[in-house]
């Protein structure tokens, strides 16, 4: 580590305690191929194609939806200038609130670990919902054992359990087989359709990505959509203590990402658009959304073009896709815990970790979270799709914006400090762009939450204080532990 690299260990006299022996991560485990699985993994691409892919074209802008993709790809890449920067001198498995730490001060950055943690934990209980439905049916329709949703996502929980503790290549490599499976029928299709020349109405490239085709309709919706389906690509900091030659390889795993994840949602719904038609995708679009299955308007293209054998493989793909997405989660929320107890923000025995250098006790406290999260909307007879799924989607979108939006405005305040990086680009004037970026996402966010929950006005008031609320309850947290620790070195 050089003079320049932040140590991850706790400040002196800022906890009650000295920061707990932890044990240690496995160094050198992860390369930038390896990071990237988990990233696209965490993003679904195929739940975030099938699921927010129609919404953005039937509510949103129409046949500009891909153009929306693009933006928020542009936002998320100024965002990343810095987001890298910070990362070649702070090397920590929190990531996010060690950032805001450093920047904004360590009872900020406590606040930010509760919102971290509870975003994690909130979209891995929301795609776990989804998950269980999804998995129940496709039992029943190949097996006839009717069972309700929660048996299946128990146990798979218990499953993710064991993966996330029997080491991080392991995670990885199942990762990469679920990934590779969804990415490339989706991909495929995106291509045949591209060289055949787009649907009845040929490409319709002006008709996508022009300013007109871009600002129709409610722009600010579908850019909602796009940014939501781009969560988790900041999980490349995550891994920075398991990585091989972090310096180089979480950027270049971020950068690459952030490139990947633009360009195939962009692309893909684009291909959407054109097969069938860009006068036409959007009725489509609110017709599939009308008829309950928003699938279906990505799933009949590609069975059009491929045979109708792919409706029954998108389906078993659409369960592994979730499945993948949970177990990065998994991942990343133990990470976090893990991270929190070596520094003495929760209890120490968070830093267990096994003869794998995994964290099987954070991982066990993670699991643990997952069921007291999902298990009152099985006892109350919830439907997990419109309730499980959609809020917590919804919450867990809103509280990642904010720690990006905090993020940035560190990163400027911490290298205008500290002077370990004077490149104006990357410390001040990317940072500050995706600041404003973000808070303009936000902003889209919050006027349309009610449409990205799926719910009423009152239930989206409710369910977007809950994020505000988790900071506090964060920063009240930090305040009494430096309190504690004041008095005790009286």
């Amino acid at each position: 580590m050089d003079s320049h690299t932040v140590n991850h260990t706790a400040d002196p006299g800022t906890t009650p305690q000295a920061a707990p022996v932890a044990g240690r991560l496995k160094p050198n485990a992860l390369g930038v191929l390896g990071i990237l699985f988990f990233v696209l993994s965490a993003q679904a691409p195929l739940t975030g194609v099938a699921g927010a892919v129609p919404i953005a074209i039937a509510l949103g802008n129409g046949p500009g939806a891909p153009a929306a993709y693009a933006a928020a790809g542009l936002v998320i890449l100024l965002f990343s200038v810095g987001f890298v920067a910070m990362g070649r001198h702070v090397v920590d498995v929190g990531a996010f609130y060690t950032y805001i730490g450093k920047g904004l001060g360590r009872t900020a950055g406590t606040g930010s670990a509760a919102v971290a943690l509870f975003a994690y934990c909130t979209i891995q209980a929301a795609m776990y919902g989804l998950y269980g439905v999804i998995v129940s049916g496709l039992v029943a329709q190949h097996t006839g054992l009717d069972a309700p949703w929660w048996v299946w996502t128990l146990v798979t929980m218990a499953i993710v359990q064991v993966l996330g503790s029997s080491g991080i290549e392991i995670g990885a490599k199942v990762l990469a087989v679920f990934v590779l499976a969804e990415f490339s029928i989706l991909l495929v299709f995106a291509l045949v359709t591209f060289v055949k020349g787009g649907g009845p109405e040929g490409l319709g490239f002006a008709r996508t990505f022009s300013p007109e085709a871009a600002l129709q309709g409610a722009p600010g919706v579908a850019v909602m959509f796009a940014v939501a389906s781009m969560f988790g690509f900041e999980a490349t900091a995550i891994y920075g203590e398991e990585a091989r030659e972090p310096r180089r390889t979480v950027p270049r795993a971020t950068y690459l990402s952030v490139a990947v994840v633009t360009v195939f949602f962009a692309f893909t719904s684009w291909m959407l658009v054109s097969s069938y038609g860009a006068s036409k995708a959007a009725a489509a679009a609110g017709k599939a959304l009308e008829s309950g299955d928003s699938t279906s308007f990505v799933f009949a293209p590609i069975a059009a073009q491929f045979g109708p054998w792919v409706n029954d493989v998108l389906a078993v793909l659409l369960a592994t896709s979730l499945f993948a997405g949970i177990l990065a989660f998994h991942n990343s929320a133990s990470r976090y815990l893990y991270s929190l107890g070596r520094e003495g923000l929760l209890p120490s025995g968070l830093c267990a970790t096994n003869r794998h250098h995994s964290p099987w006790a954070a991982g066990g406290a993670q699991t643990a979270l997952s069921v007291l999260l999902v298990v009152p909307f099985a006892l109350a007879g919830a439907d997990p799709v419109l309730t499980l799924f959609s809020w917590f989607s919804g919450v867990a979108v809103l509280g990642m914006m904010l720690l990006y939006f905090l993020t940035s405005v560190s990163v400027i305040v911490f290298f205008r400090r500290e002077r370990l990086d004077t490149r104006p680009w990357n410390t001040l004037i990317a940072p500050a762009l995706g600041a404003l970026g973000i808070a303009g996402a936000i902003w889209l966010i919050l006027a349309n939450f009610a449409t990205l929950i799926g719910g009423d006005t009152g239930t989206a008031v409710r369910l977007a204080l809950t994020v505000p609320a988790v900071l506090a309850l964060g920063i009240v947290a930090a305040r009494s532990l430096r309190g504690r620790a004041d008095r005790a070195a009286r």
